[in-house]
């Protein structure tokens, strides 16, 4: 073989490694920061009574959920709902997000609160551990002010993903905060597991 075919094929060879490493690392990075838009089918049904965003001061709104057995501290991002009417998800795996439109923490009602899975490459998201947590077991709200809400969990449900109650957003006969997140197996073709894990707290009373 001659230098100049040497040459030749060794740059074609570098140029295959080359495209191939960033085919590569578009696709890691895409499975490891992409998240979608919103959390599936999580219909958005509101308590009129329930006071939201815009009706509390901006220091008790929510900052951090804290929930010390699963070892979660978690920024809140606020979101709305997709064309669809579904409660929009967080835009990364480390943050959890509070549907900014329904209850605000702390307050009478049911503020909402989800958070994803797992990733593209199924690593752990923020919630990977959330159907692991028992009645009784403590969750907290750290707000904009510096304020700490303590809640407890009552009750733990497994839902269809298509099925979600509307009292997950509704129910307004004590100050509730209820958290959700994917379970169950992969739905083909839909980009959503088929079940729904909801945990449903209450606030303690100081």
């Amino acid at each position: 073989m001659t230098r100049s075919r040497t040459i030749a094929l060794t740059t074609i060879i570098g140029l295959i490694v080359l495209i191939a490493a960033g085919v590569f690392v578009w696709t890691f990075v895409h499975a490891v920061v992409y998240a979608p838009e919103d959390a599936g089918p999580i219909p958005v049904m509101q308590a009129g009574a329930s006071p939201g965003l815009y009706q509390v001061g901006t220091s008790s709104l929510p900052s951090r959920l804290v929930i010390p057995s699963l070892g979660i501290n978690a920024h809140i991002q606020y979101v709305g709902e997709n064309a669809l009417g579904n409660m929009r998800a967080p835009d990364n795996f480390t943050d959890v997000a509070w549907y900014e439109y329904g209850t605000v923490p702390g307050t009478v009602g049911s503020a909402v609160i989800d958070g994803h899975v797992d990733n593209g490459l199924g690593l752990d998201g923020v919630f990977k551990h959330l159907s692991d947590i028992v009645v009784g077991a403590d969750v907290y709200i750290e707000t904009a002010g510096g304020a700490t809400l303590h809640f407890k969990v009552s009750d733990i449900e497994v839902y269809p993903y298509q099925s979600v109650p509307e009292t997950l957003f509704t129910q307004n006969d004590a100050t509730r905060l209820n958290l959700i997140t994917c379970d169950g197996n992969w739905v083909t073709g839909g980009d959503t597991y088929d079940q729904r894990v909801v945990i449903y707290t209450r606030l303690v009373n100081p």
